[in-house]
């Protein structure tokens, strides 16, 4: 019996320090000995130096961040990316009219003359990174809230002009370890990016909101574009004479598939986690933050949804926005859940109990979770308010665009004012309204106003609301109390705004006037709540931040000199990262077992013809019943592999990322988390954390079987 039982702690300690394994989201750049060591063990075949390199060509070189806020990787000699659905769907809806609807049916280039140039996208290489926390920490020294960012700001500046001057590069310092080291990043941006090939949405977006976040998930989340140089290979704005790039280095792309506890490697920008996050700062999100984000972007989704299934045309005007505020929606709804499921927050406040311990006695840290305190008791009470304003009053698309006139009262009201300032504030609103009204749907937008006004009414005390707007809205329209009440005064407000008057808008332009815009009722309405917010509560915010910052600073040094010999990683930040893991099934609840890939047969399964979120394209069926997979078909399962998932750490920023094979090459896309692990940012959960993945099989089947794009296909390198 005790030899079973020593036998039983060996494996539980294995399994422990496996699991732990896959947490991480480690920097290429200083990638340690030990997580380089571990890489070997799990699978890697590749040395530091093919990871990352500045000399040489290197899985670096082939990773770029995708439009600003996504990743994507160089697949071809010619400057070919795969990226995601998702990341692509504004230049894809963009491209599209409801006579050419590329988002609705898909497309692909035949040949580069018809690849469409996406001008609202650029990519970044990173060239290298340097460390420059002595820089920063000479010139910082003795400084702390304000002073010190104020400080840091202007040091960045120096360090980046230096860095920059003469090479066309960009640059940015990222402070790291919540800024106990500071990293320089170098970068060299392509803007003449063209979209190559999309499928239809049904396939880029199958599942919907309803799959979002899920395993299974049968989403076909992939899309291409192409950068394009100048002769020379350099960055140069659209030309017809500009040439595809030649990459310095592209992923091969191995149709071996999948098996369960293969090596799998993630390369890409993962957007921001909190690891180091507080036990007061989860107790704000779980209480405040997420469900009041939650219901207010719930508000807005329907009012939305409901004329989109009207109309298709409204549909392809709204997509990308809607897309964007449903996706983070339902992160925050299950945020929360996971957070409280898993006690993330007990386990927060039992670390801070282990460091109050070892700080008793060090002056340094002692006081620094009573200080965390007090400061979150200090900003708790307006922190509702602060999300009502975002989320809410701004997330009506009218009042958000008329907030930002709020630049153009600055320049009419402010003495001596800069001989242009006027002038220049009315030609970017004047451009910046083009825009608005491009994306703007009055009826949906009307609804939102109305509910989002009354709900801060209701939910918000009384004491911290623009009380003079409330007043004037109940003498002009009504009791405060009833629905109607609001609908009459959005109406008002639809209607009488010069936003959405050309007439008035351009009498505006050529004489503009502070009385006649604080007279207009949607900057009345905007600029009321803006204007109580960063009078009263802005102040207090940014001292709640500032002070934070000092705080988190000193805490993480002090959590490094009590665990000196930890293997840390650094929150992720939109930065390079890597993360490694295996393809792994996994159980998220009693008697359910999930494997690890799904096939298309669980496609048909969902289908159902015409609905909005599981409809497929025609011949996708037909294509399905010949069983015509191709080279595509995964012999065990005789079907292709739509995706696997595994046990890589990942975040937002990550969409588009490669899933990469031990061997260097190309086997997926990351595109999602699971629901079962969406506390992540804060803590990752080795049981539980899976990373979806479109299998890169299924890219290529729905390129050449379903969309006959096979030029695509021959520019790529395969590996069988």
């Amino acid at each position: 019996m005790r030899k079973h039982l020593v036998v039983l702690l060996l494996l539980m300690a294995v399994s422990i320090k496996w699991a732990k394994a896959d947490e991480g989201m480690w920097l290429p750049y200083l990638l340690g000995q030990q997580t380089y060591n571990d890489m070997v063990k799990r699978g890697l075949k590749l040395t530091k130096e093919q990871l990352y390199s500045i000399n040489k060509a290197s899985i670096k070189d082939a990773i770029v961040i995708f439009g600003g806020g996504c990743t994507g990787e160089i697949v071809s000699n010619e400057g070919l990316i795969f990226t995601n659905h998702h990341c692509g769907y504004g230049a894809i809806a963009s491209a599209s009219t409801v006579e050419h609807n590329y988002l609705k049916n898909g497309f692909y280039a035949q040949n580069k003359s018809q690849e469409i140039s996406s001008p609202m996208l650029s990519v970044q290489f990173l060239v290298k990174v340097e460390d420059v926390t002595k820089q920063v920490e000479d010139a910082v020294k003795g400084l702390s809230g304000a002073e010190r960012t104020a400080k840091e700001q202007s040091g960045y500046a120096e360090i980046i002009e230096k860095a920059t001057a003469g090479t066309g590069y960009e640059a940015k310092v990222v402070p790291m370890y919540k800024a106990n080291q500071y990293l320089l990043f170098v970068y060299e941006r392509y803007t003449d990016i063209r979209l190559v090939g999309t499928p239809p949405e049904s396939i880029g977006k199958f599942g919907g909101d309803t799959d979002n976040w899920e395993w299974p998930r049968h989403t076909g989340d992939f899309s291409i574009f192409r950068v394009y140089a100048d002769k020379n290979g350099k960055p140069a704005p659209y030309s017809k004479d500009n040439v595809p790039l030649k990459p310095k280095h592209f992923l091969p792309v191995s149709i071996k598939g999948v098996k369960e506890n293969d090596y799998a490697m993630i390369f890409g920008y993962p957007g921001g986690t909190n690891r180091y996050e507080t036990s007061y700062g989860v107790e704000l999100k779980n209480t405040v933050e997420n469900p009041n984000t939650v219901n207010l972007r719930d508000v807005r989704l329907k009012a939305m949804f409901e004329q989109m299934k009207k109309d298709p045309a409204v549909k392809l005007q709204l997509a990308s926005s809607y897309a964007g505020i449903a996706n983070y929606w339902k992160f925050f709804d299950g945020e929360t859940k996971q957070l409280e499921k898993y006690h993330v927050l007990e386990d927060k406040r039992k670390q801070e109990a282990a460091f109050a311990k070892w700080a008793q006695d060090k002056p340094e840290f002692a006081n620094i979770l009573n200080d965390y305190a007090a400061n979150y008791k200090a900003w708790t009470p307006y922190a509702k308010g602060r999300v009502y304003l975002t989320e809410g009053i701004l997330g009506s698309p009218v009042a958000g665009f008329a907030s930002t006139l709020l630049q153009v009262e600055k320049a009419l009201v402010t003495p001596n004012a800069p001989k242009d300032a006027v002038k220049n504030a009315v030609a970017a609103a004047d451009k910046a309204r083009k825009a608005f009204l491009e994306g703007e749907n009055k009826p949906s937008d009307e609804k939102i106003l109305a509910a989002t006004c009354q709900l801060y009414y209701n939910d918000i005390p009384k004491d911290q609301q623009p009380t003079a707007f409330y007043q004037e809205l109940s003498s002009k329209y009504g009791s405060l109390t009833e629905d109607a009440t609001y609908r009459k005064w959005a109406a008002n407000l639809m209607a009488n705004t010069m936003i959405f008057s050309d007439a008035k808008w351009e009498a505006f332009v050529k004489n503009p006037d502070a009385v006649t815009l604080q007279a207009d009722p949607a900057f009345a309405y905007a600029s009321a709540f803006v204007k109580n917010y960063t009078g009263k509560y802005l102040p207090l915010y940014n001292q709640f931040v500032s002070k934070n910052n000092d705080l988190g600073r000193e805490y993480l040094k002090g959590i490094m000199q009590m665990q000196p010999n930890a293997n840390r990683y650094p929150d992720a930040n939109f930065t390079m990262r890597v993360s490694y893991g295996q393809v792994k099934p996994y159980s998220p609840r009693d008697a359910v077992n999930y494997d690890y890939v799904c096939t298309m047969k669980g496609v048909i399964e969902k289908y159902v013809p015409g609905d909005y979120e599981f409809d497929l394209p025609a011949n996708y069926v037909d294509l399905y019943n010949k069983k015509d997979f191709g080279q595509y078909k995964d012999p065990k399962r005789n079907d292709v592999v739509v995706c696997f998932i595994t046990t890589n750490d990942i975040t937002g920023g990550n969409s588009g990322s490669p899933v990469i094979n031990g061997n260097g090459e190309l086997i997926g896309l990351a595109f999602d988390g699971n629901y079962e692990a969406l506390s992540h940012k804060i803590q990752f959960d080795s049981n539980y954390n899976r990373t979806i993945c479109v299998d890169v099989r299924y890219v290529l089947w729905c390129i050449e079987k379903l969309g006959g794009a096979k030029n695509i296909i021959n520019e790529l390198k395969i590996v069988k």
